[in-house]
């Protein structure tokens, strides 16, 4: 199973945003749950708008499945079909026996990443760790990286000895294909080792009231530099993605695509921009779900993932990884020679 790992928000800071209206009160038997649960997404579900979801049609398709007489798995699953309608993996329903995942914004996709064939043909098993980060140089004197995951990460410390390890390269690639991400805070950490001055790299909107369209003025995220003797990165820079790459990994996508010396190459991502908040149900069990809207600097929304920059999209072609070549990765190569 794929894990989903979340970005860190304030419910405190979140819950001040949105705006003042009646809150109902739901019976703890199956169609108070049932009720409770469409509500919540109703007025704190932030992606209906831009996903063409007609929520009073879902729920005239799925009321009438719920009854009295249903169990609580039973009433599960028909909940997290519901649920599932949002085509969203960072809105789960969870119960003490069940976590719901909808998973086909990733399983309808190639994989499109092999680490061993990397680590063997490209590397020759001659390169370093330094927690889940392997990092070495190829042969074409391009820096290599890969960050397979946001849910533990470096320090700032730790960073600058990567890259200045990789320093003597011409380039850099930056391998985010398998990612699910994690710690929006630690993405940051890496952007921050590529900037030299304030950057604005994207927007966040926060829901203000029930109404699916009712949203704060963008608040622009703006990164400051690092000051002091931490390494900075100016030479070129290669991002590369698979559907895979997702939640805070597409958010160090969108980071990194702002700034002028990076390009994307590889796979669309599998998006996941928006930021979760998690409410409980009358019978124990919580919601999480999308509650504030990510855009990259241009106001673009990047939930359905990004698109490689022009001219650099390429999948892993199976036949060639049988031979030792990972069509991505040499297309990464080419891009910085």
């Amino acid at each position: 199973m794929k894990k989903l790992f979340l970005p860190a928000i304030s419910l405190a800071v979140a819950a001040g945003l949105t705006g003042c209206h009646p809150i109902e009160e739901f019976q703890a038997d199956n169609r108070g749950n049932f009720n409770a649960l469409w509500t919540a997404l109703d007025e704190h579900y932030c992606f209906f708008d831009e996903k063409d979801i007609d929520w009073n049609e879902v729920r005239a398709h799925y009321e009438p499945m719920v009854n009295e007489g249903l169990t609580q798995r039973q009433l599960f699953g028909v909940c997290a079909e519901m649920v599932n309608e949002l085509r969203d993996g960072h809105t789960n329903l969870s119960a003490a026996f069940e976590t719901s995942y909808y998973r086909n914004w990733w399983s309808d996709y190639p994989q499109n990443y092999d680490a061993r064939l990397i680590e063997q043909n490209y590397l020759n098993f001659d390169y370093h760790q330094l927690g889940a980060v392997t990092f070495g140089i190829l042969p074409q004197n391009v820096g290599y990286i890969s960050i397979p995951s946001f849910s533990s990460g470096l320090g700032n410390g730790n960073i600058d000895w990567v890259l200045n390890s990789l320093s003597t390269a011409n380039g850099l690639i930056i391998d985010l294909r398998d990612n699910g991400g994690g710690s929006m805070n630690l993405a940051e950490n890496w952007v921050r080792h590529f900037i030299r001055e304030p950057q604005t790299v994207g927007y966040m909107l926060h829901k203000t009231g029930p109404a699916h369209d009712a949203f704060s003025e963008p608040w622009p995220i703006t990164f400051e530099p690092l000051g002091g003797n931490s390494m900075v990165w100016i030479k070129p820079v290669v991002i590369l993605t698979n559907r895979s790459t997702f939640s805070a990994a597409n958010y160090m996508v969108m980071c990194m695509r702002a700034l002028p010396n990076v390009r994307h190459a590889g796979a669309t991502t599998g998006g996941g921009a928006g930021m979760p908040m998690t409410w409980d149900l009358p019978n124990g069990w919580s919601i999480r779900m999308s509650s504030v809207r990510v855009t990259d600097s241009e106001m673009r929304s990047t939930e359905a993932g990004i698109a490689p920059s022009p001219g650099c999209a390429a999948d892993l072609d199976p036949q060639q990884a049988l031979l030792g070549h990972d069509t991505m990765l040499d297309l990464a190569i080419s891009l910085l020679q």
